[in-house]
């Protein structure tokens, strides 16, 4: 919508509406006034636009959170990463909290960039990351239960996720003493067939030095009876 409006003096105005947003007052109001009244109009509309655009960027900037494995099996005496990921624009403040049985214990608490807290039970035994993920080295059978991580932006908004760890003994040691044992009663039965061997043929060669050793008593004993018969 565009038109022509001229003032008292004689001068020509030029105006163009854009056709995509209404006319905040009808041509003829606006000849009649004149643009004052469309400059008044232009002002909530503007306001109305402003704030339509700051709802939609602070909808955009709202932090989320991603679990990529809400349940891990491990084994005793491994690391293992507890993967989040946060879509917050500013870095947000993390919080780890293990649950067992045993009740509830506080792991860290971090702002990437900023500061990082680590209870004095963990501290050593875990890694920190700005995207939320955390690290437990060594795991031990205690370390099974659940892992609430908690992310907190600056504009107060909390996003919760959860992850249930399961750490089990290791199987295959019971089988690699199994194992170890077999091999040992192996090279202790092979050791015992191999001393029975001598000994076999330890008795053996006795044995055949004691026939020599008779049959050569025989024959002196022969030709001694022999020489005694021929002096006669």
């Amino acid at each position: 919508m565009s038109g022509e409006d001229r003032k008292k003096d004689g001068s020509t105005i030029r105006w163009h509406w854009p056709h995509s947003l209404p006319p905040p007052c009808s041509l003829r109001r606006i000849k009649r006034k004149g643009m004052s009244s469309c400059q008044k109009g232009k002002v909530p509309l503007l306001f109305t636009i402003t704030l339509s655009f700051g709802f939609f960027a602070a909808q955009g900037g709202e932090a989320s959170l991603l679990v990529s494995q809400p349940n891990l099996n491990t084994t005793v005496n491994r690391d293992i990463l507890l993967s989040v990921a946060h879509t917050a624009r500013n870095p947000p403040v993390i919080e780890w909290k293990h649950t067992s049985p045993r009740g509830t214990t506080k792991i860290a608490e971090w702002k990437p960039g900023s500061y990082t807290n680590i209870s004095l039970s963990y501290e050593n035994r875990v890694n920190t990351y700005e995207n939320g993920s955390l690290q437990l080295l060594q795991v031990e059978m205690t370390d099974s239960g659940y892992y609430l991580v908690t992310v907190r932006d600056e504009f107060g908004n909390t996003i919760y996720g959860t992850i249930l760890l399961n750490v089990y003994e290791i199987l295959y040691e019971d089988l690699h003493f199994v194992a170890v044992f077999f091999t040992f009663l192996t090279a202790v039965s092979a050791i015992l067939v191999c001393f029975m061997w001598l000994c076999n043929k330890s008795i053996y060669l006795i044995q055949n030095e004691q026939r020599q050793l008779r049959g050569k008593l025989t024959w002196r004993a022969i030709e001694a009876s022999c020489l005694s018969c021929a002096c006669t």
